[in-house]
């Protein structure tokens, strides 16, 4: 079997070997390149079982649609590979991906609304038992529902925020 060695820049090496990593090191996918480069498919080992947990799939794209995809990754703050890997998502399971910094923030949301709710529910509580017999604190009662209508209004925020993640995935 021949050897070939050549000789790069380190911060091309580098970025080469971020980039294979991803595509299971820089020997498999030189051979791929190469395999490419004069007109052979890849030769794969059979019954190999990977590390990963999922399959890979290699798609190829003309110049202009590589550009878009760059973008639109670049715009999401994620790589190619996840970009694509959430518009299957999307497309197969209906599941929206979210980077991570707004997931957390989603999340964050959710959980503080769920305790202001339990907070609602306590002074709803304290209200219904403070009540004189005869006597309605019709101010308060006011205020615990236009609170409750403030929560339901953020949670059908949050709500647009999940639907407006999966319409970025949709077919145009």
């Amino acid at each position: 079997m021949a050897v070939i060695n050549l000789r790069l820049p380190n911060d091309l090496a580098d970025r080469f070997a971020a980039v294979a990593a991803l595509e299971g090191g820089r020997a498999v996918v030189l051979r791929r390149l190469i395999g490419e480069a004069v007109g052979t498919a890849p030769v794969r080992a059979s019954g190999v079982s990977s590390d990963r947990t999922a399959g890979r799939v290699t798609v190829r794209l003309t110049a202009p649609e590589f550009v878009a995809l760059d973008r639109e990754a670049a715009a999401m703050g994620i790589s190619r590979a996840r970009w694509v890997a959430a518009l299957v998502r999307r497309r197969l399971l209906g599941k929206p991906t979210f980077v991570r910094a707004d997931a957390l923030t989603l999340m964050t949301i959710q959980g503080e609304l769920r305790r202001v709710g339990v907070n609602v529910n306590q002074i709803a509580r304290a209200l219904n038992t403070a009540v004189m017999e005869g006597q309605v604190l019709d101010s308060e009662l006011a205020w615990t529902r236009s609170l409750r209508a403030e929560i339901r209004d953020h949670i059908a925020a949050l709500r647009q925020a999940f639907d407006g993640n999966l319409s970025y995935w949709e077919a145009l």
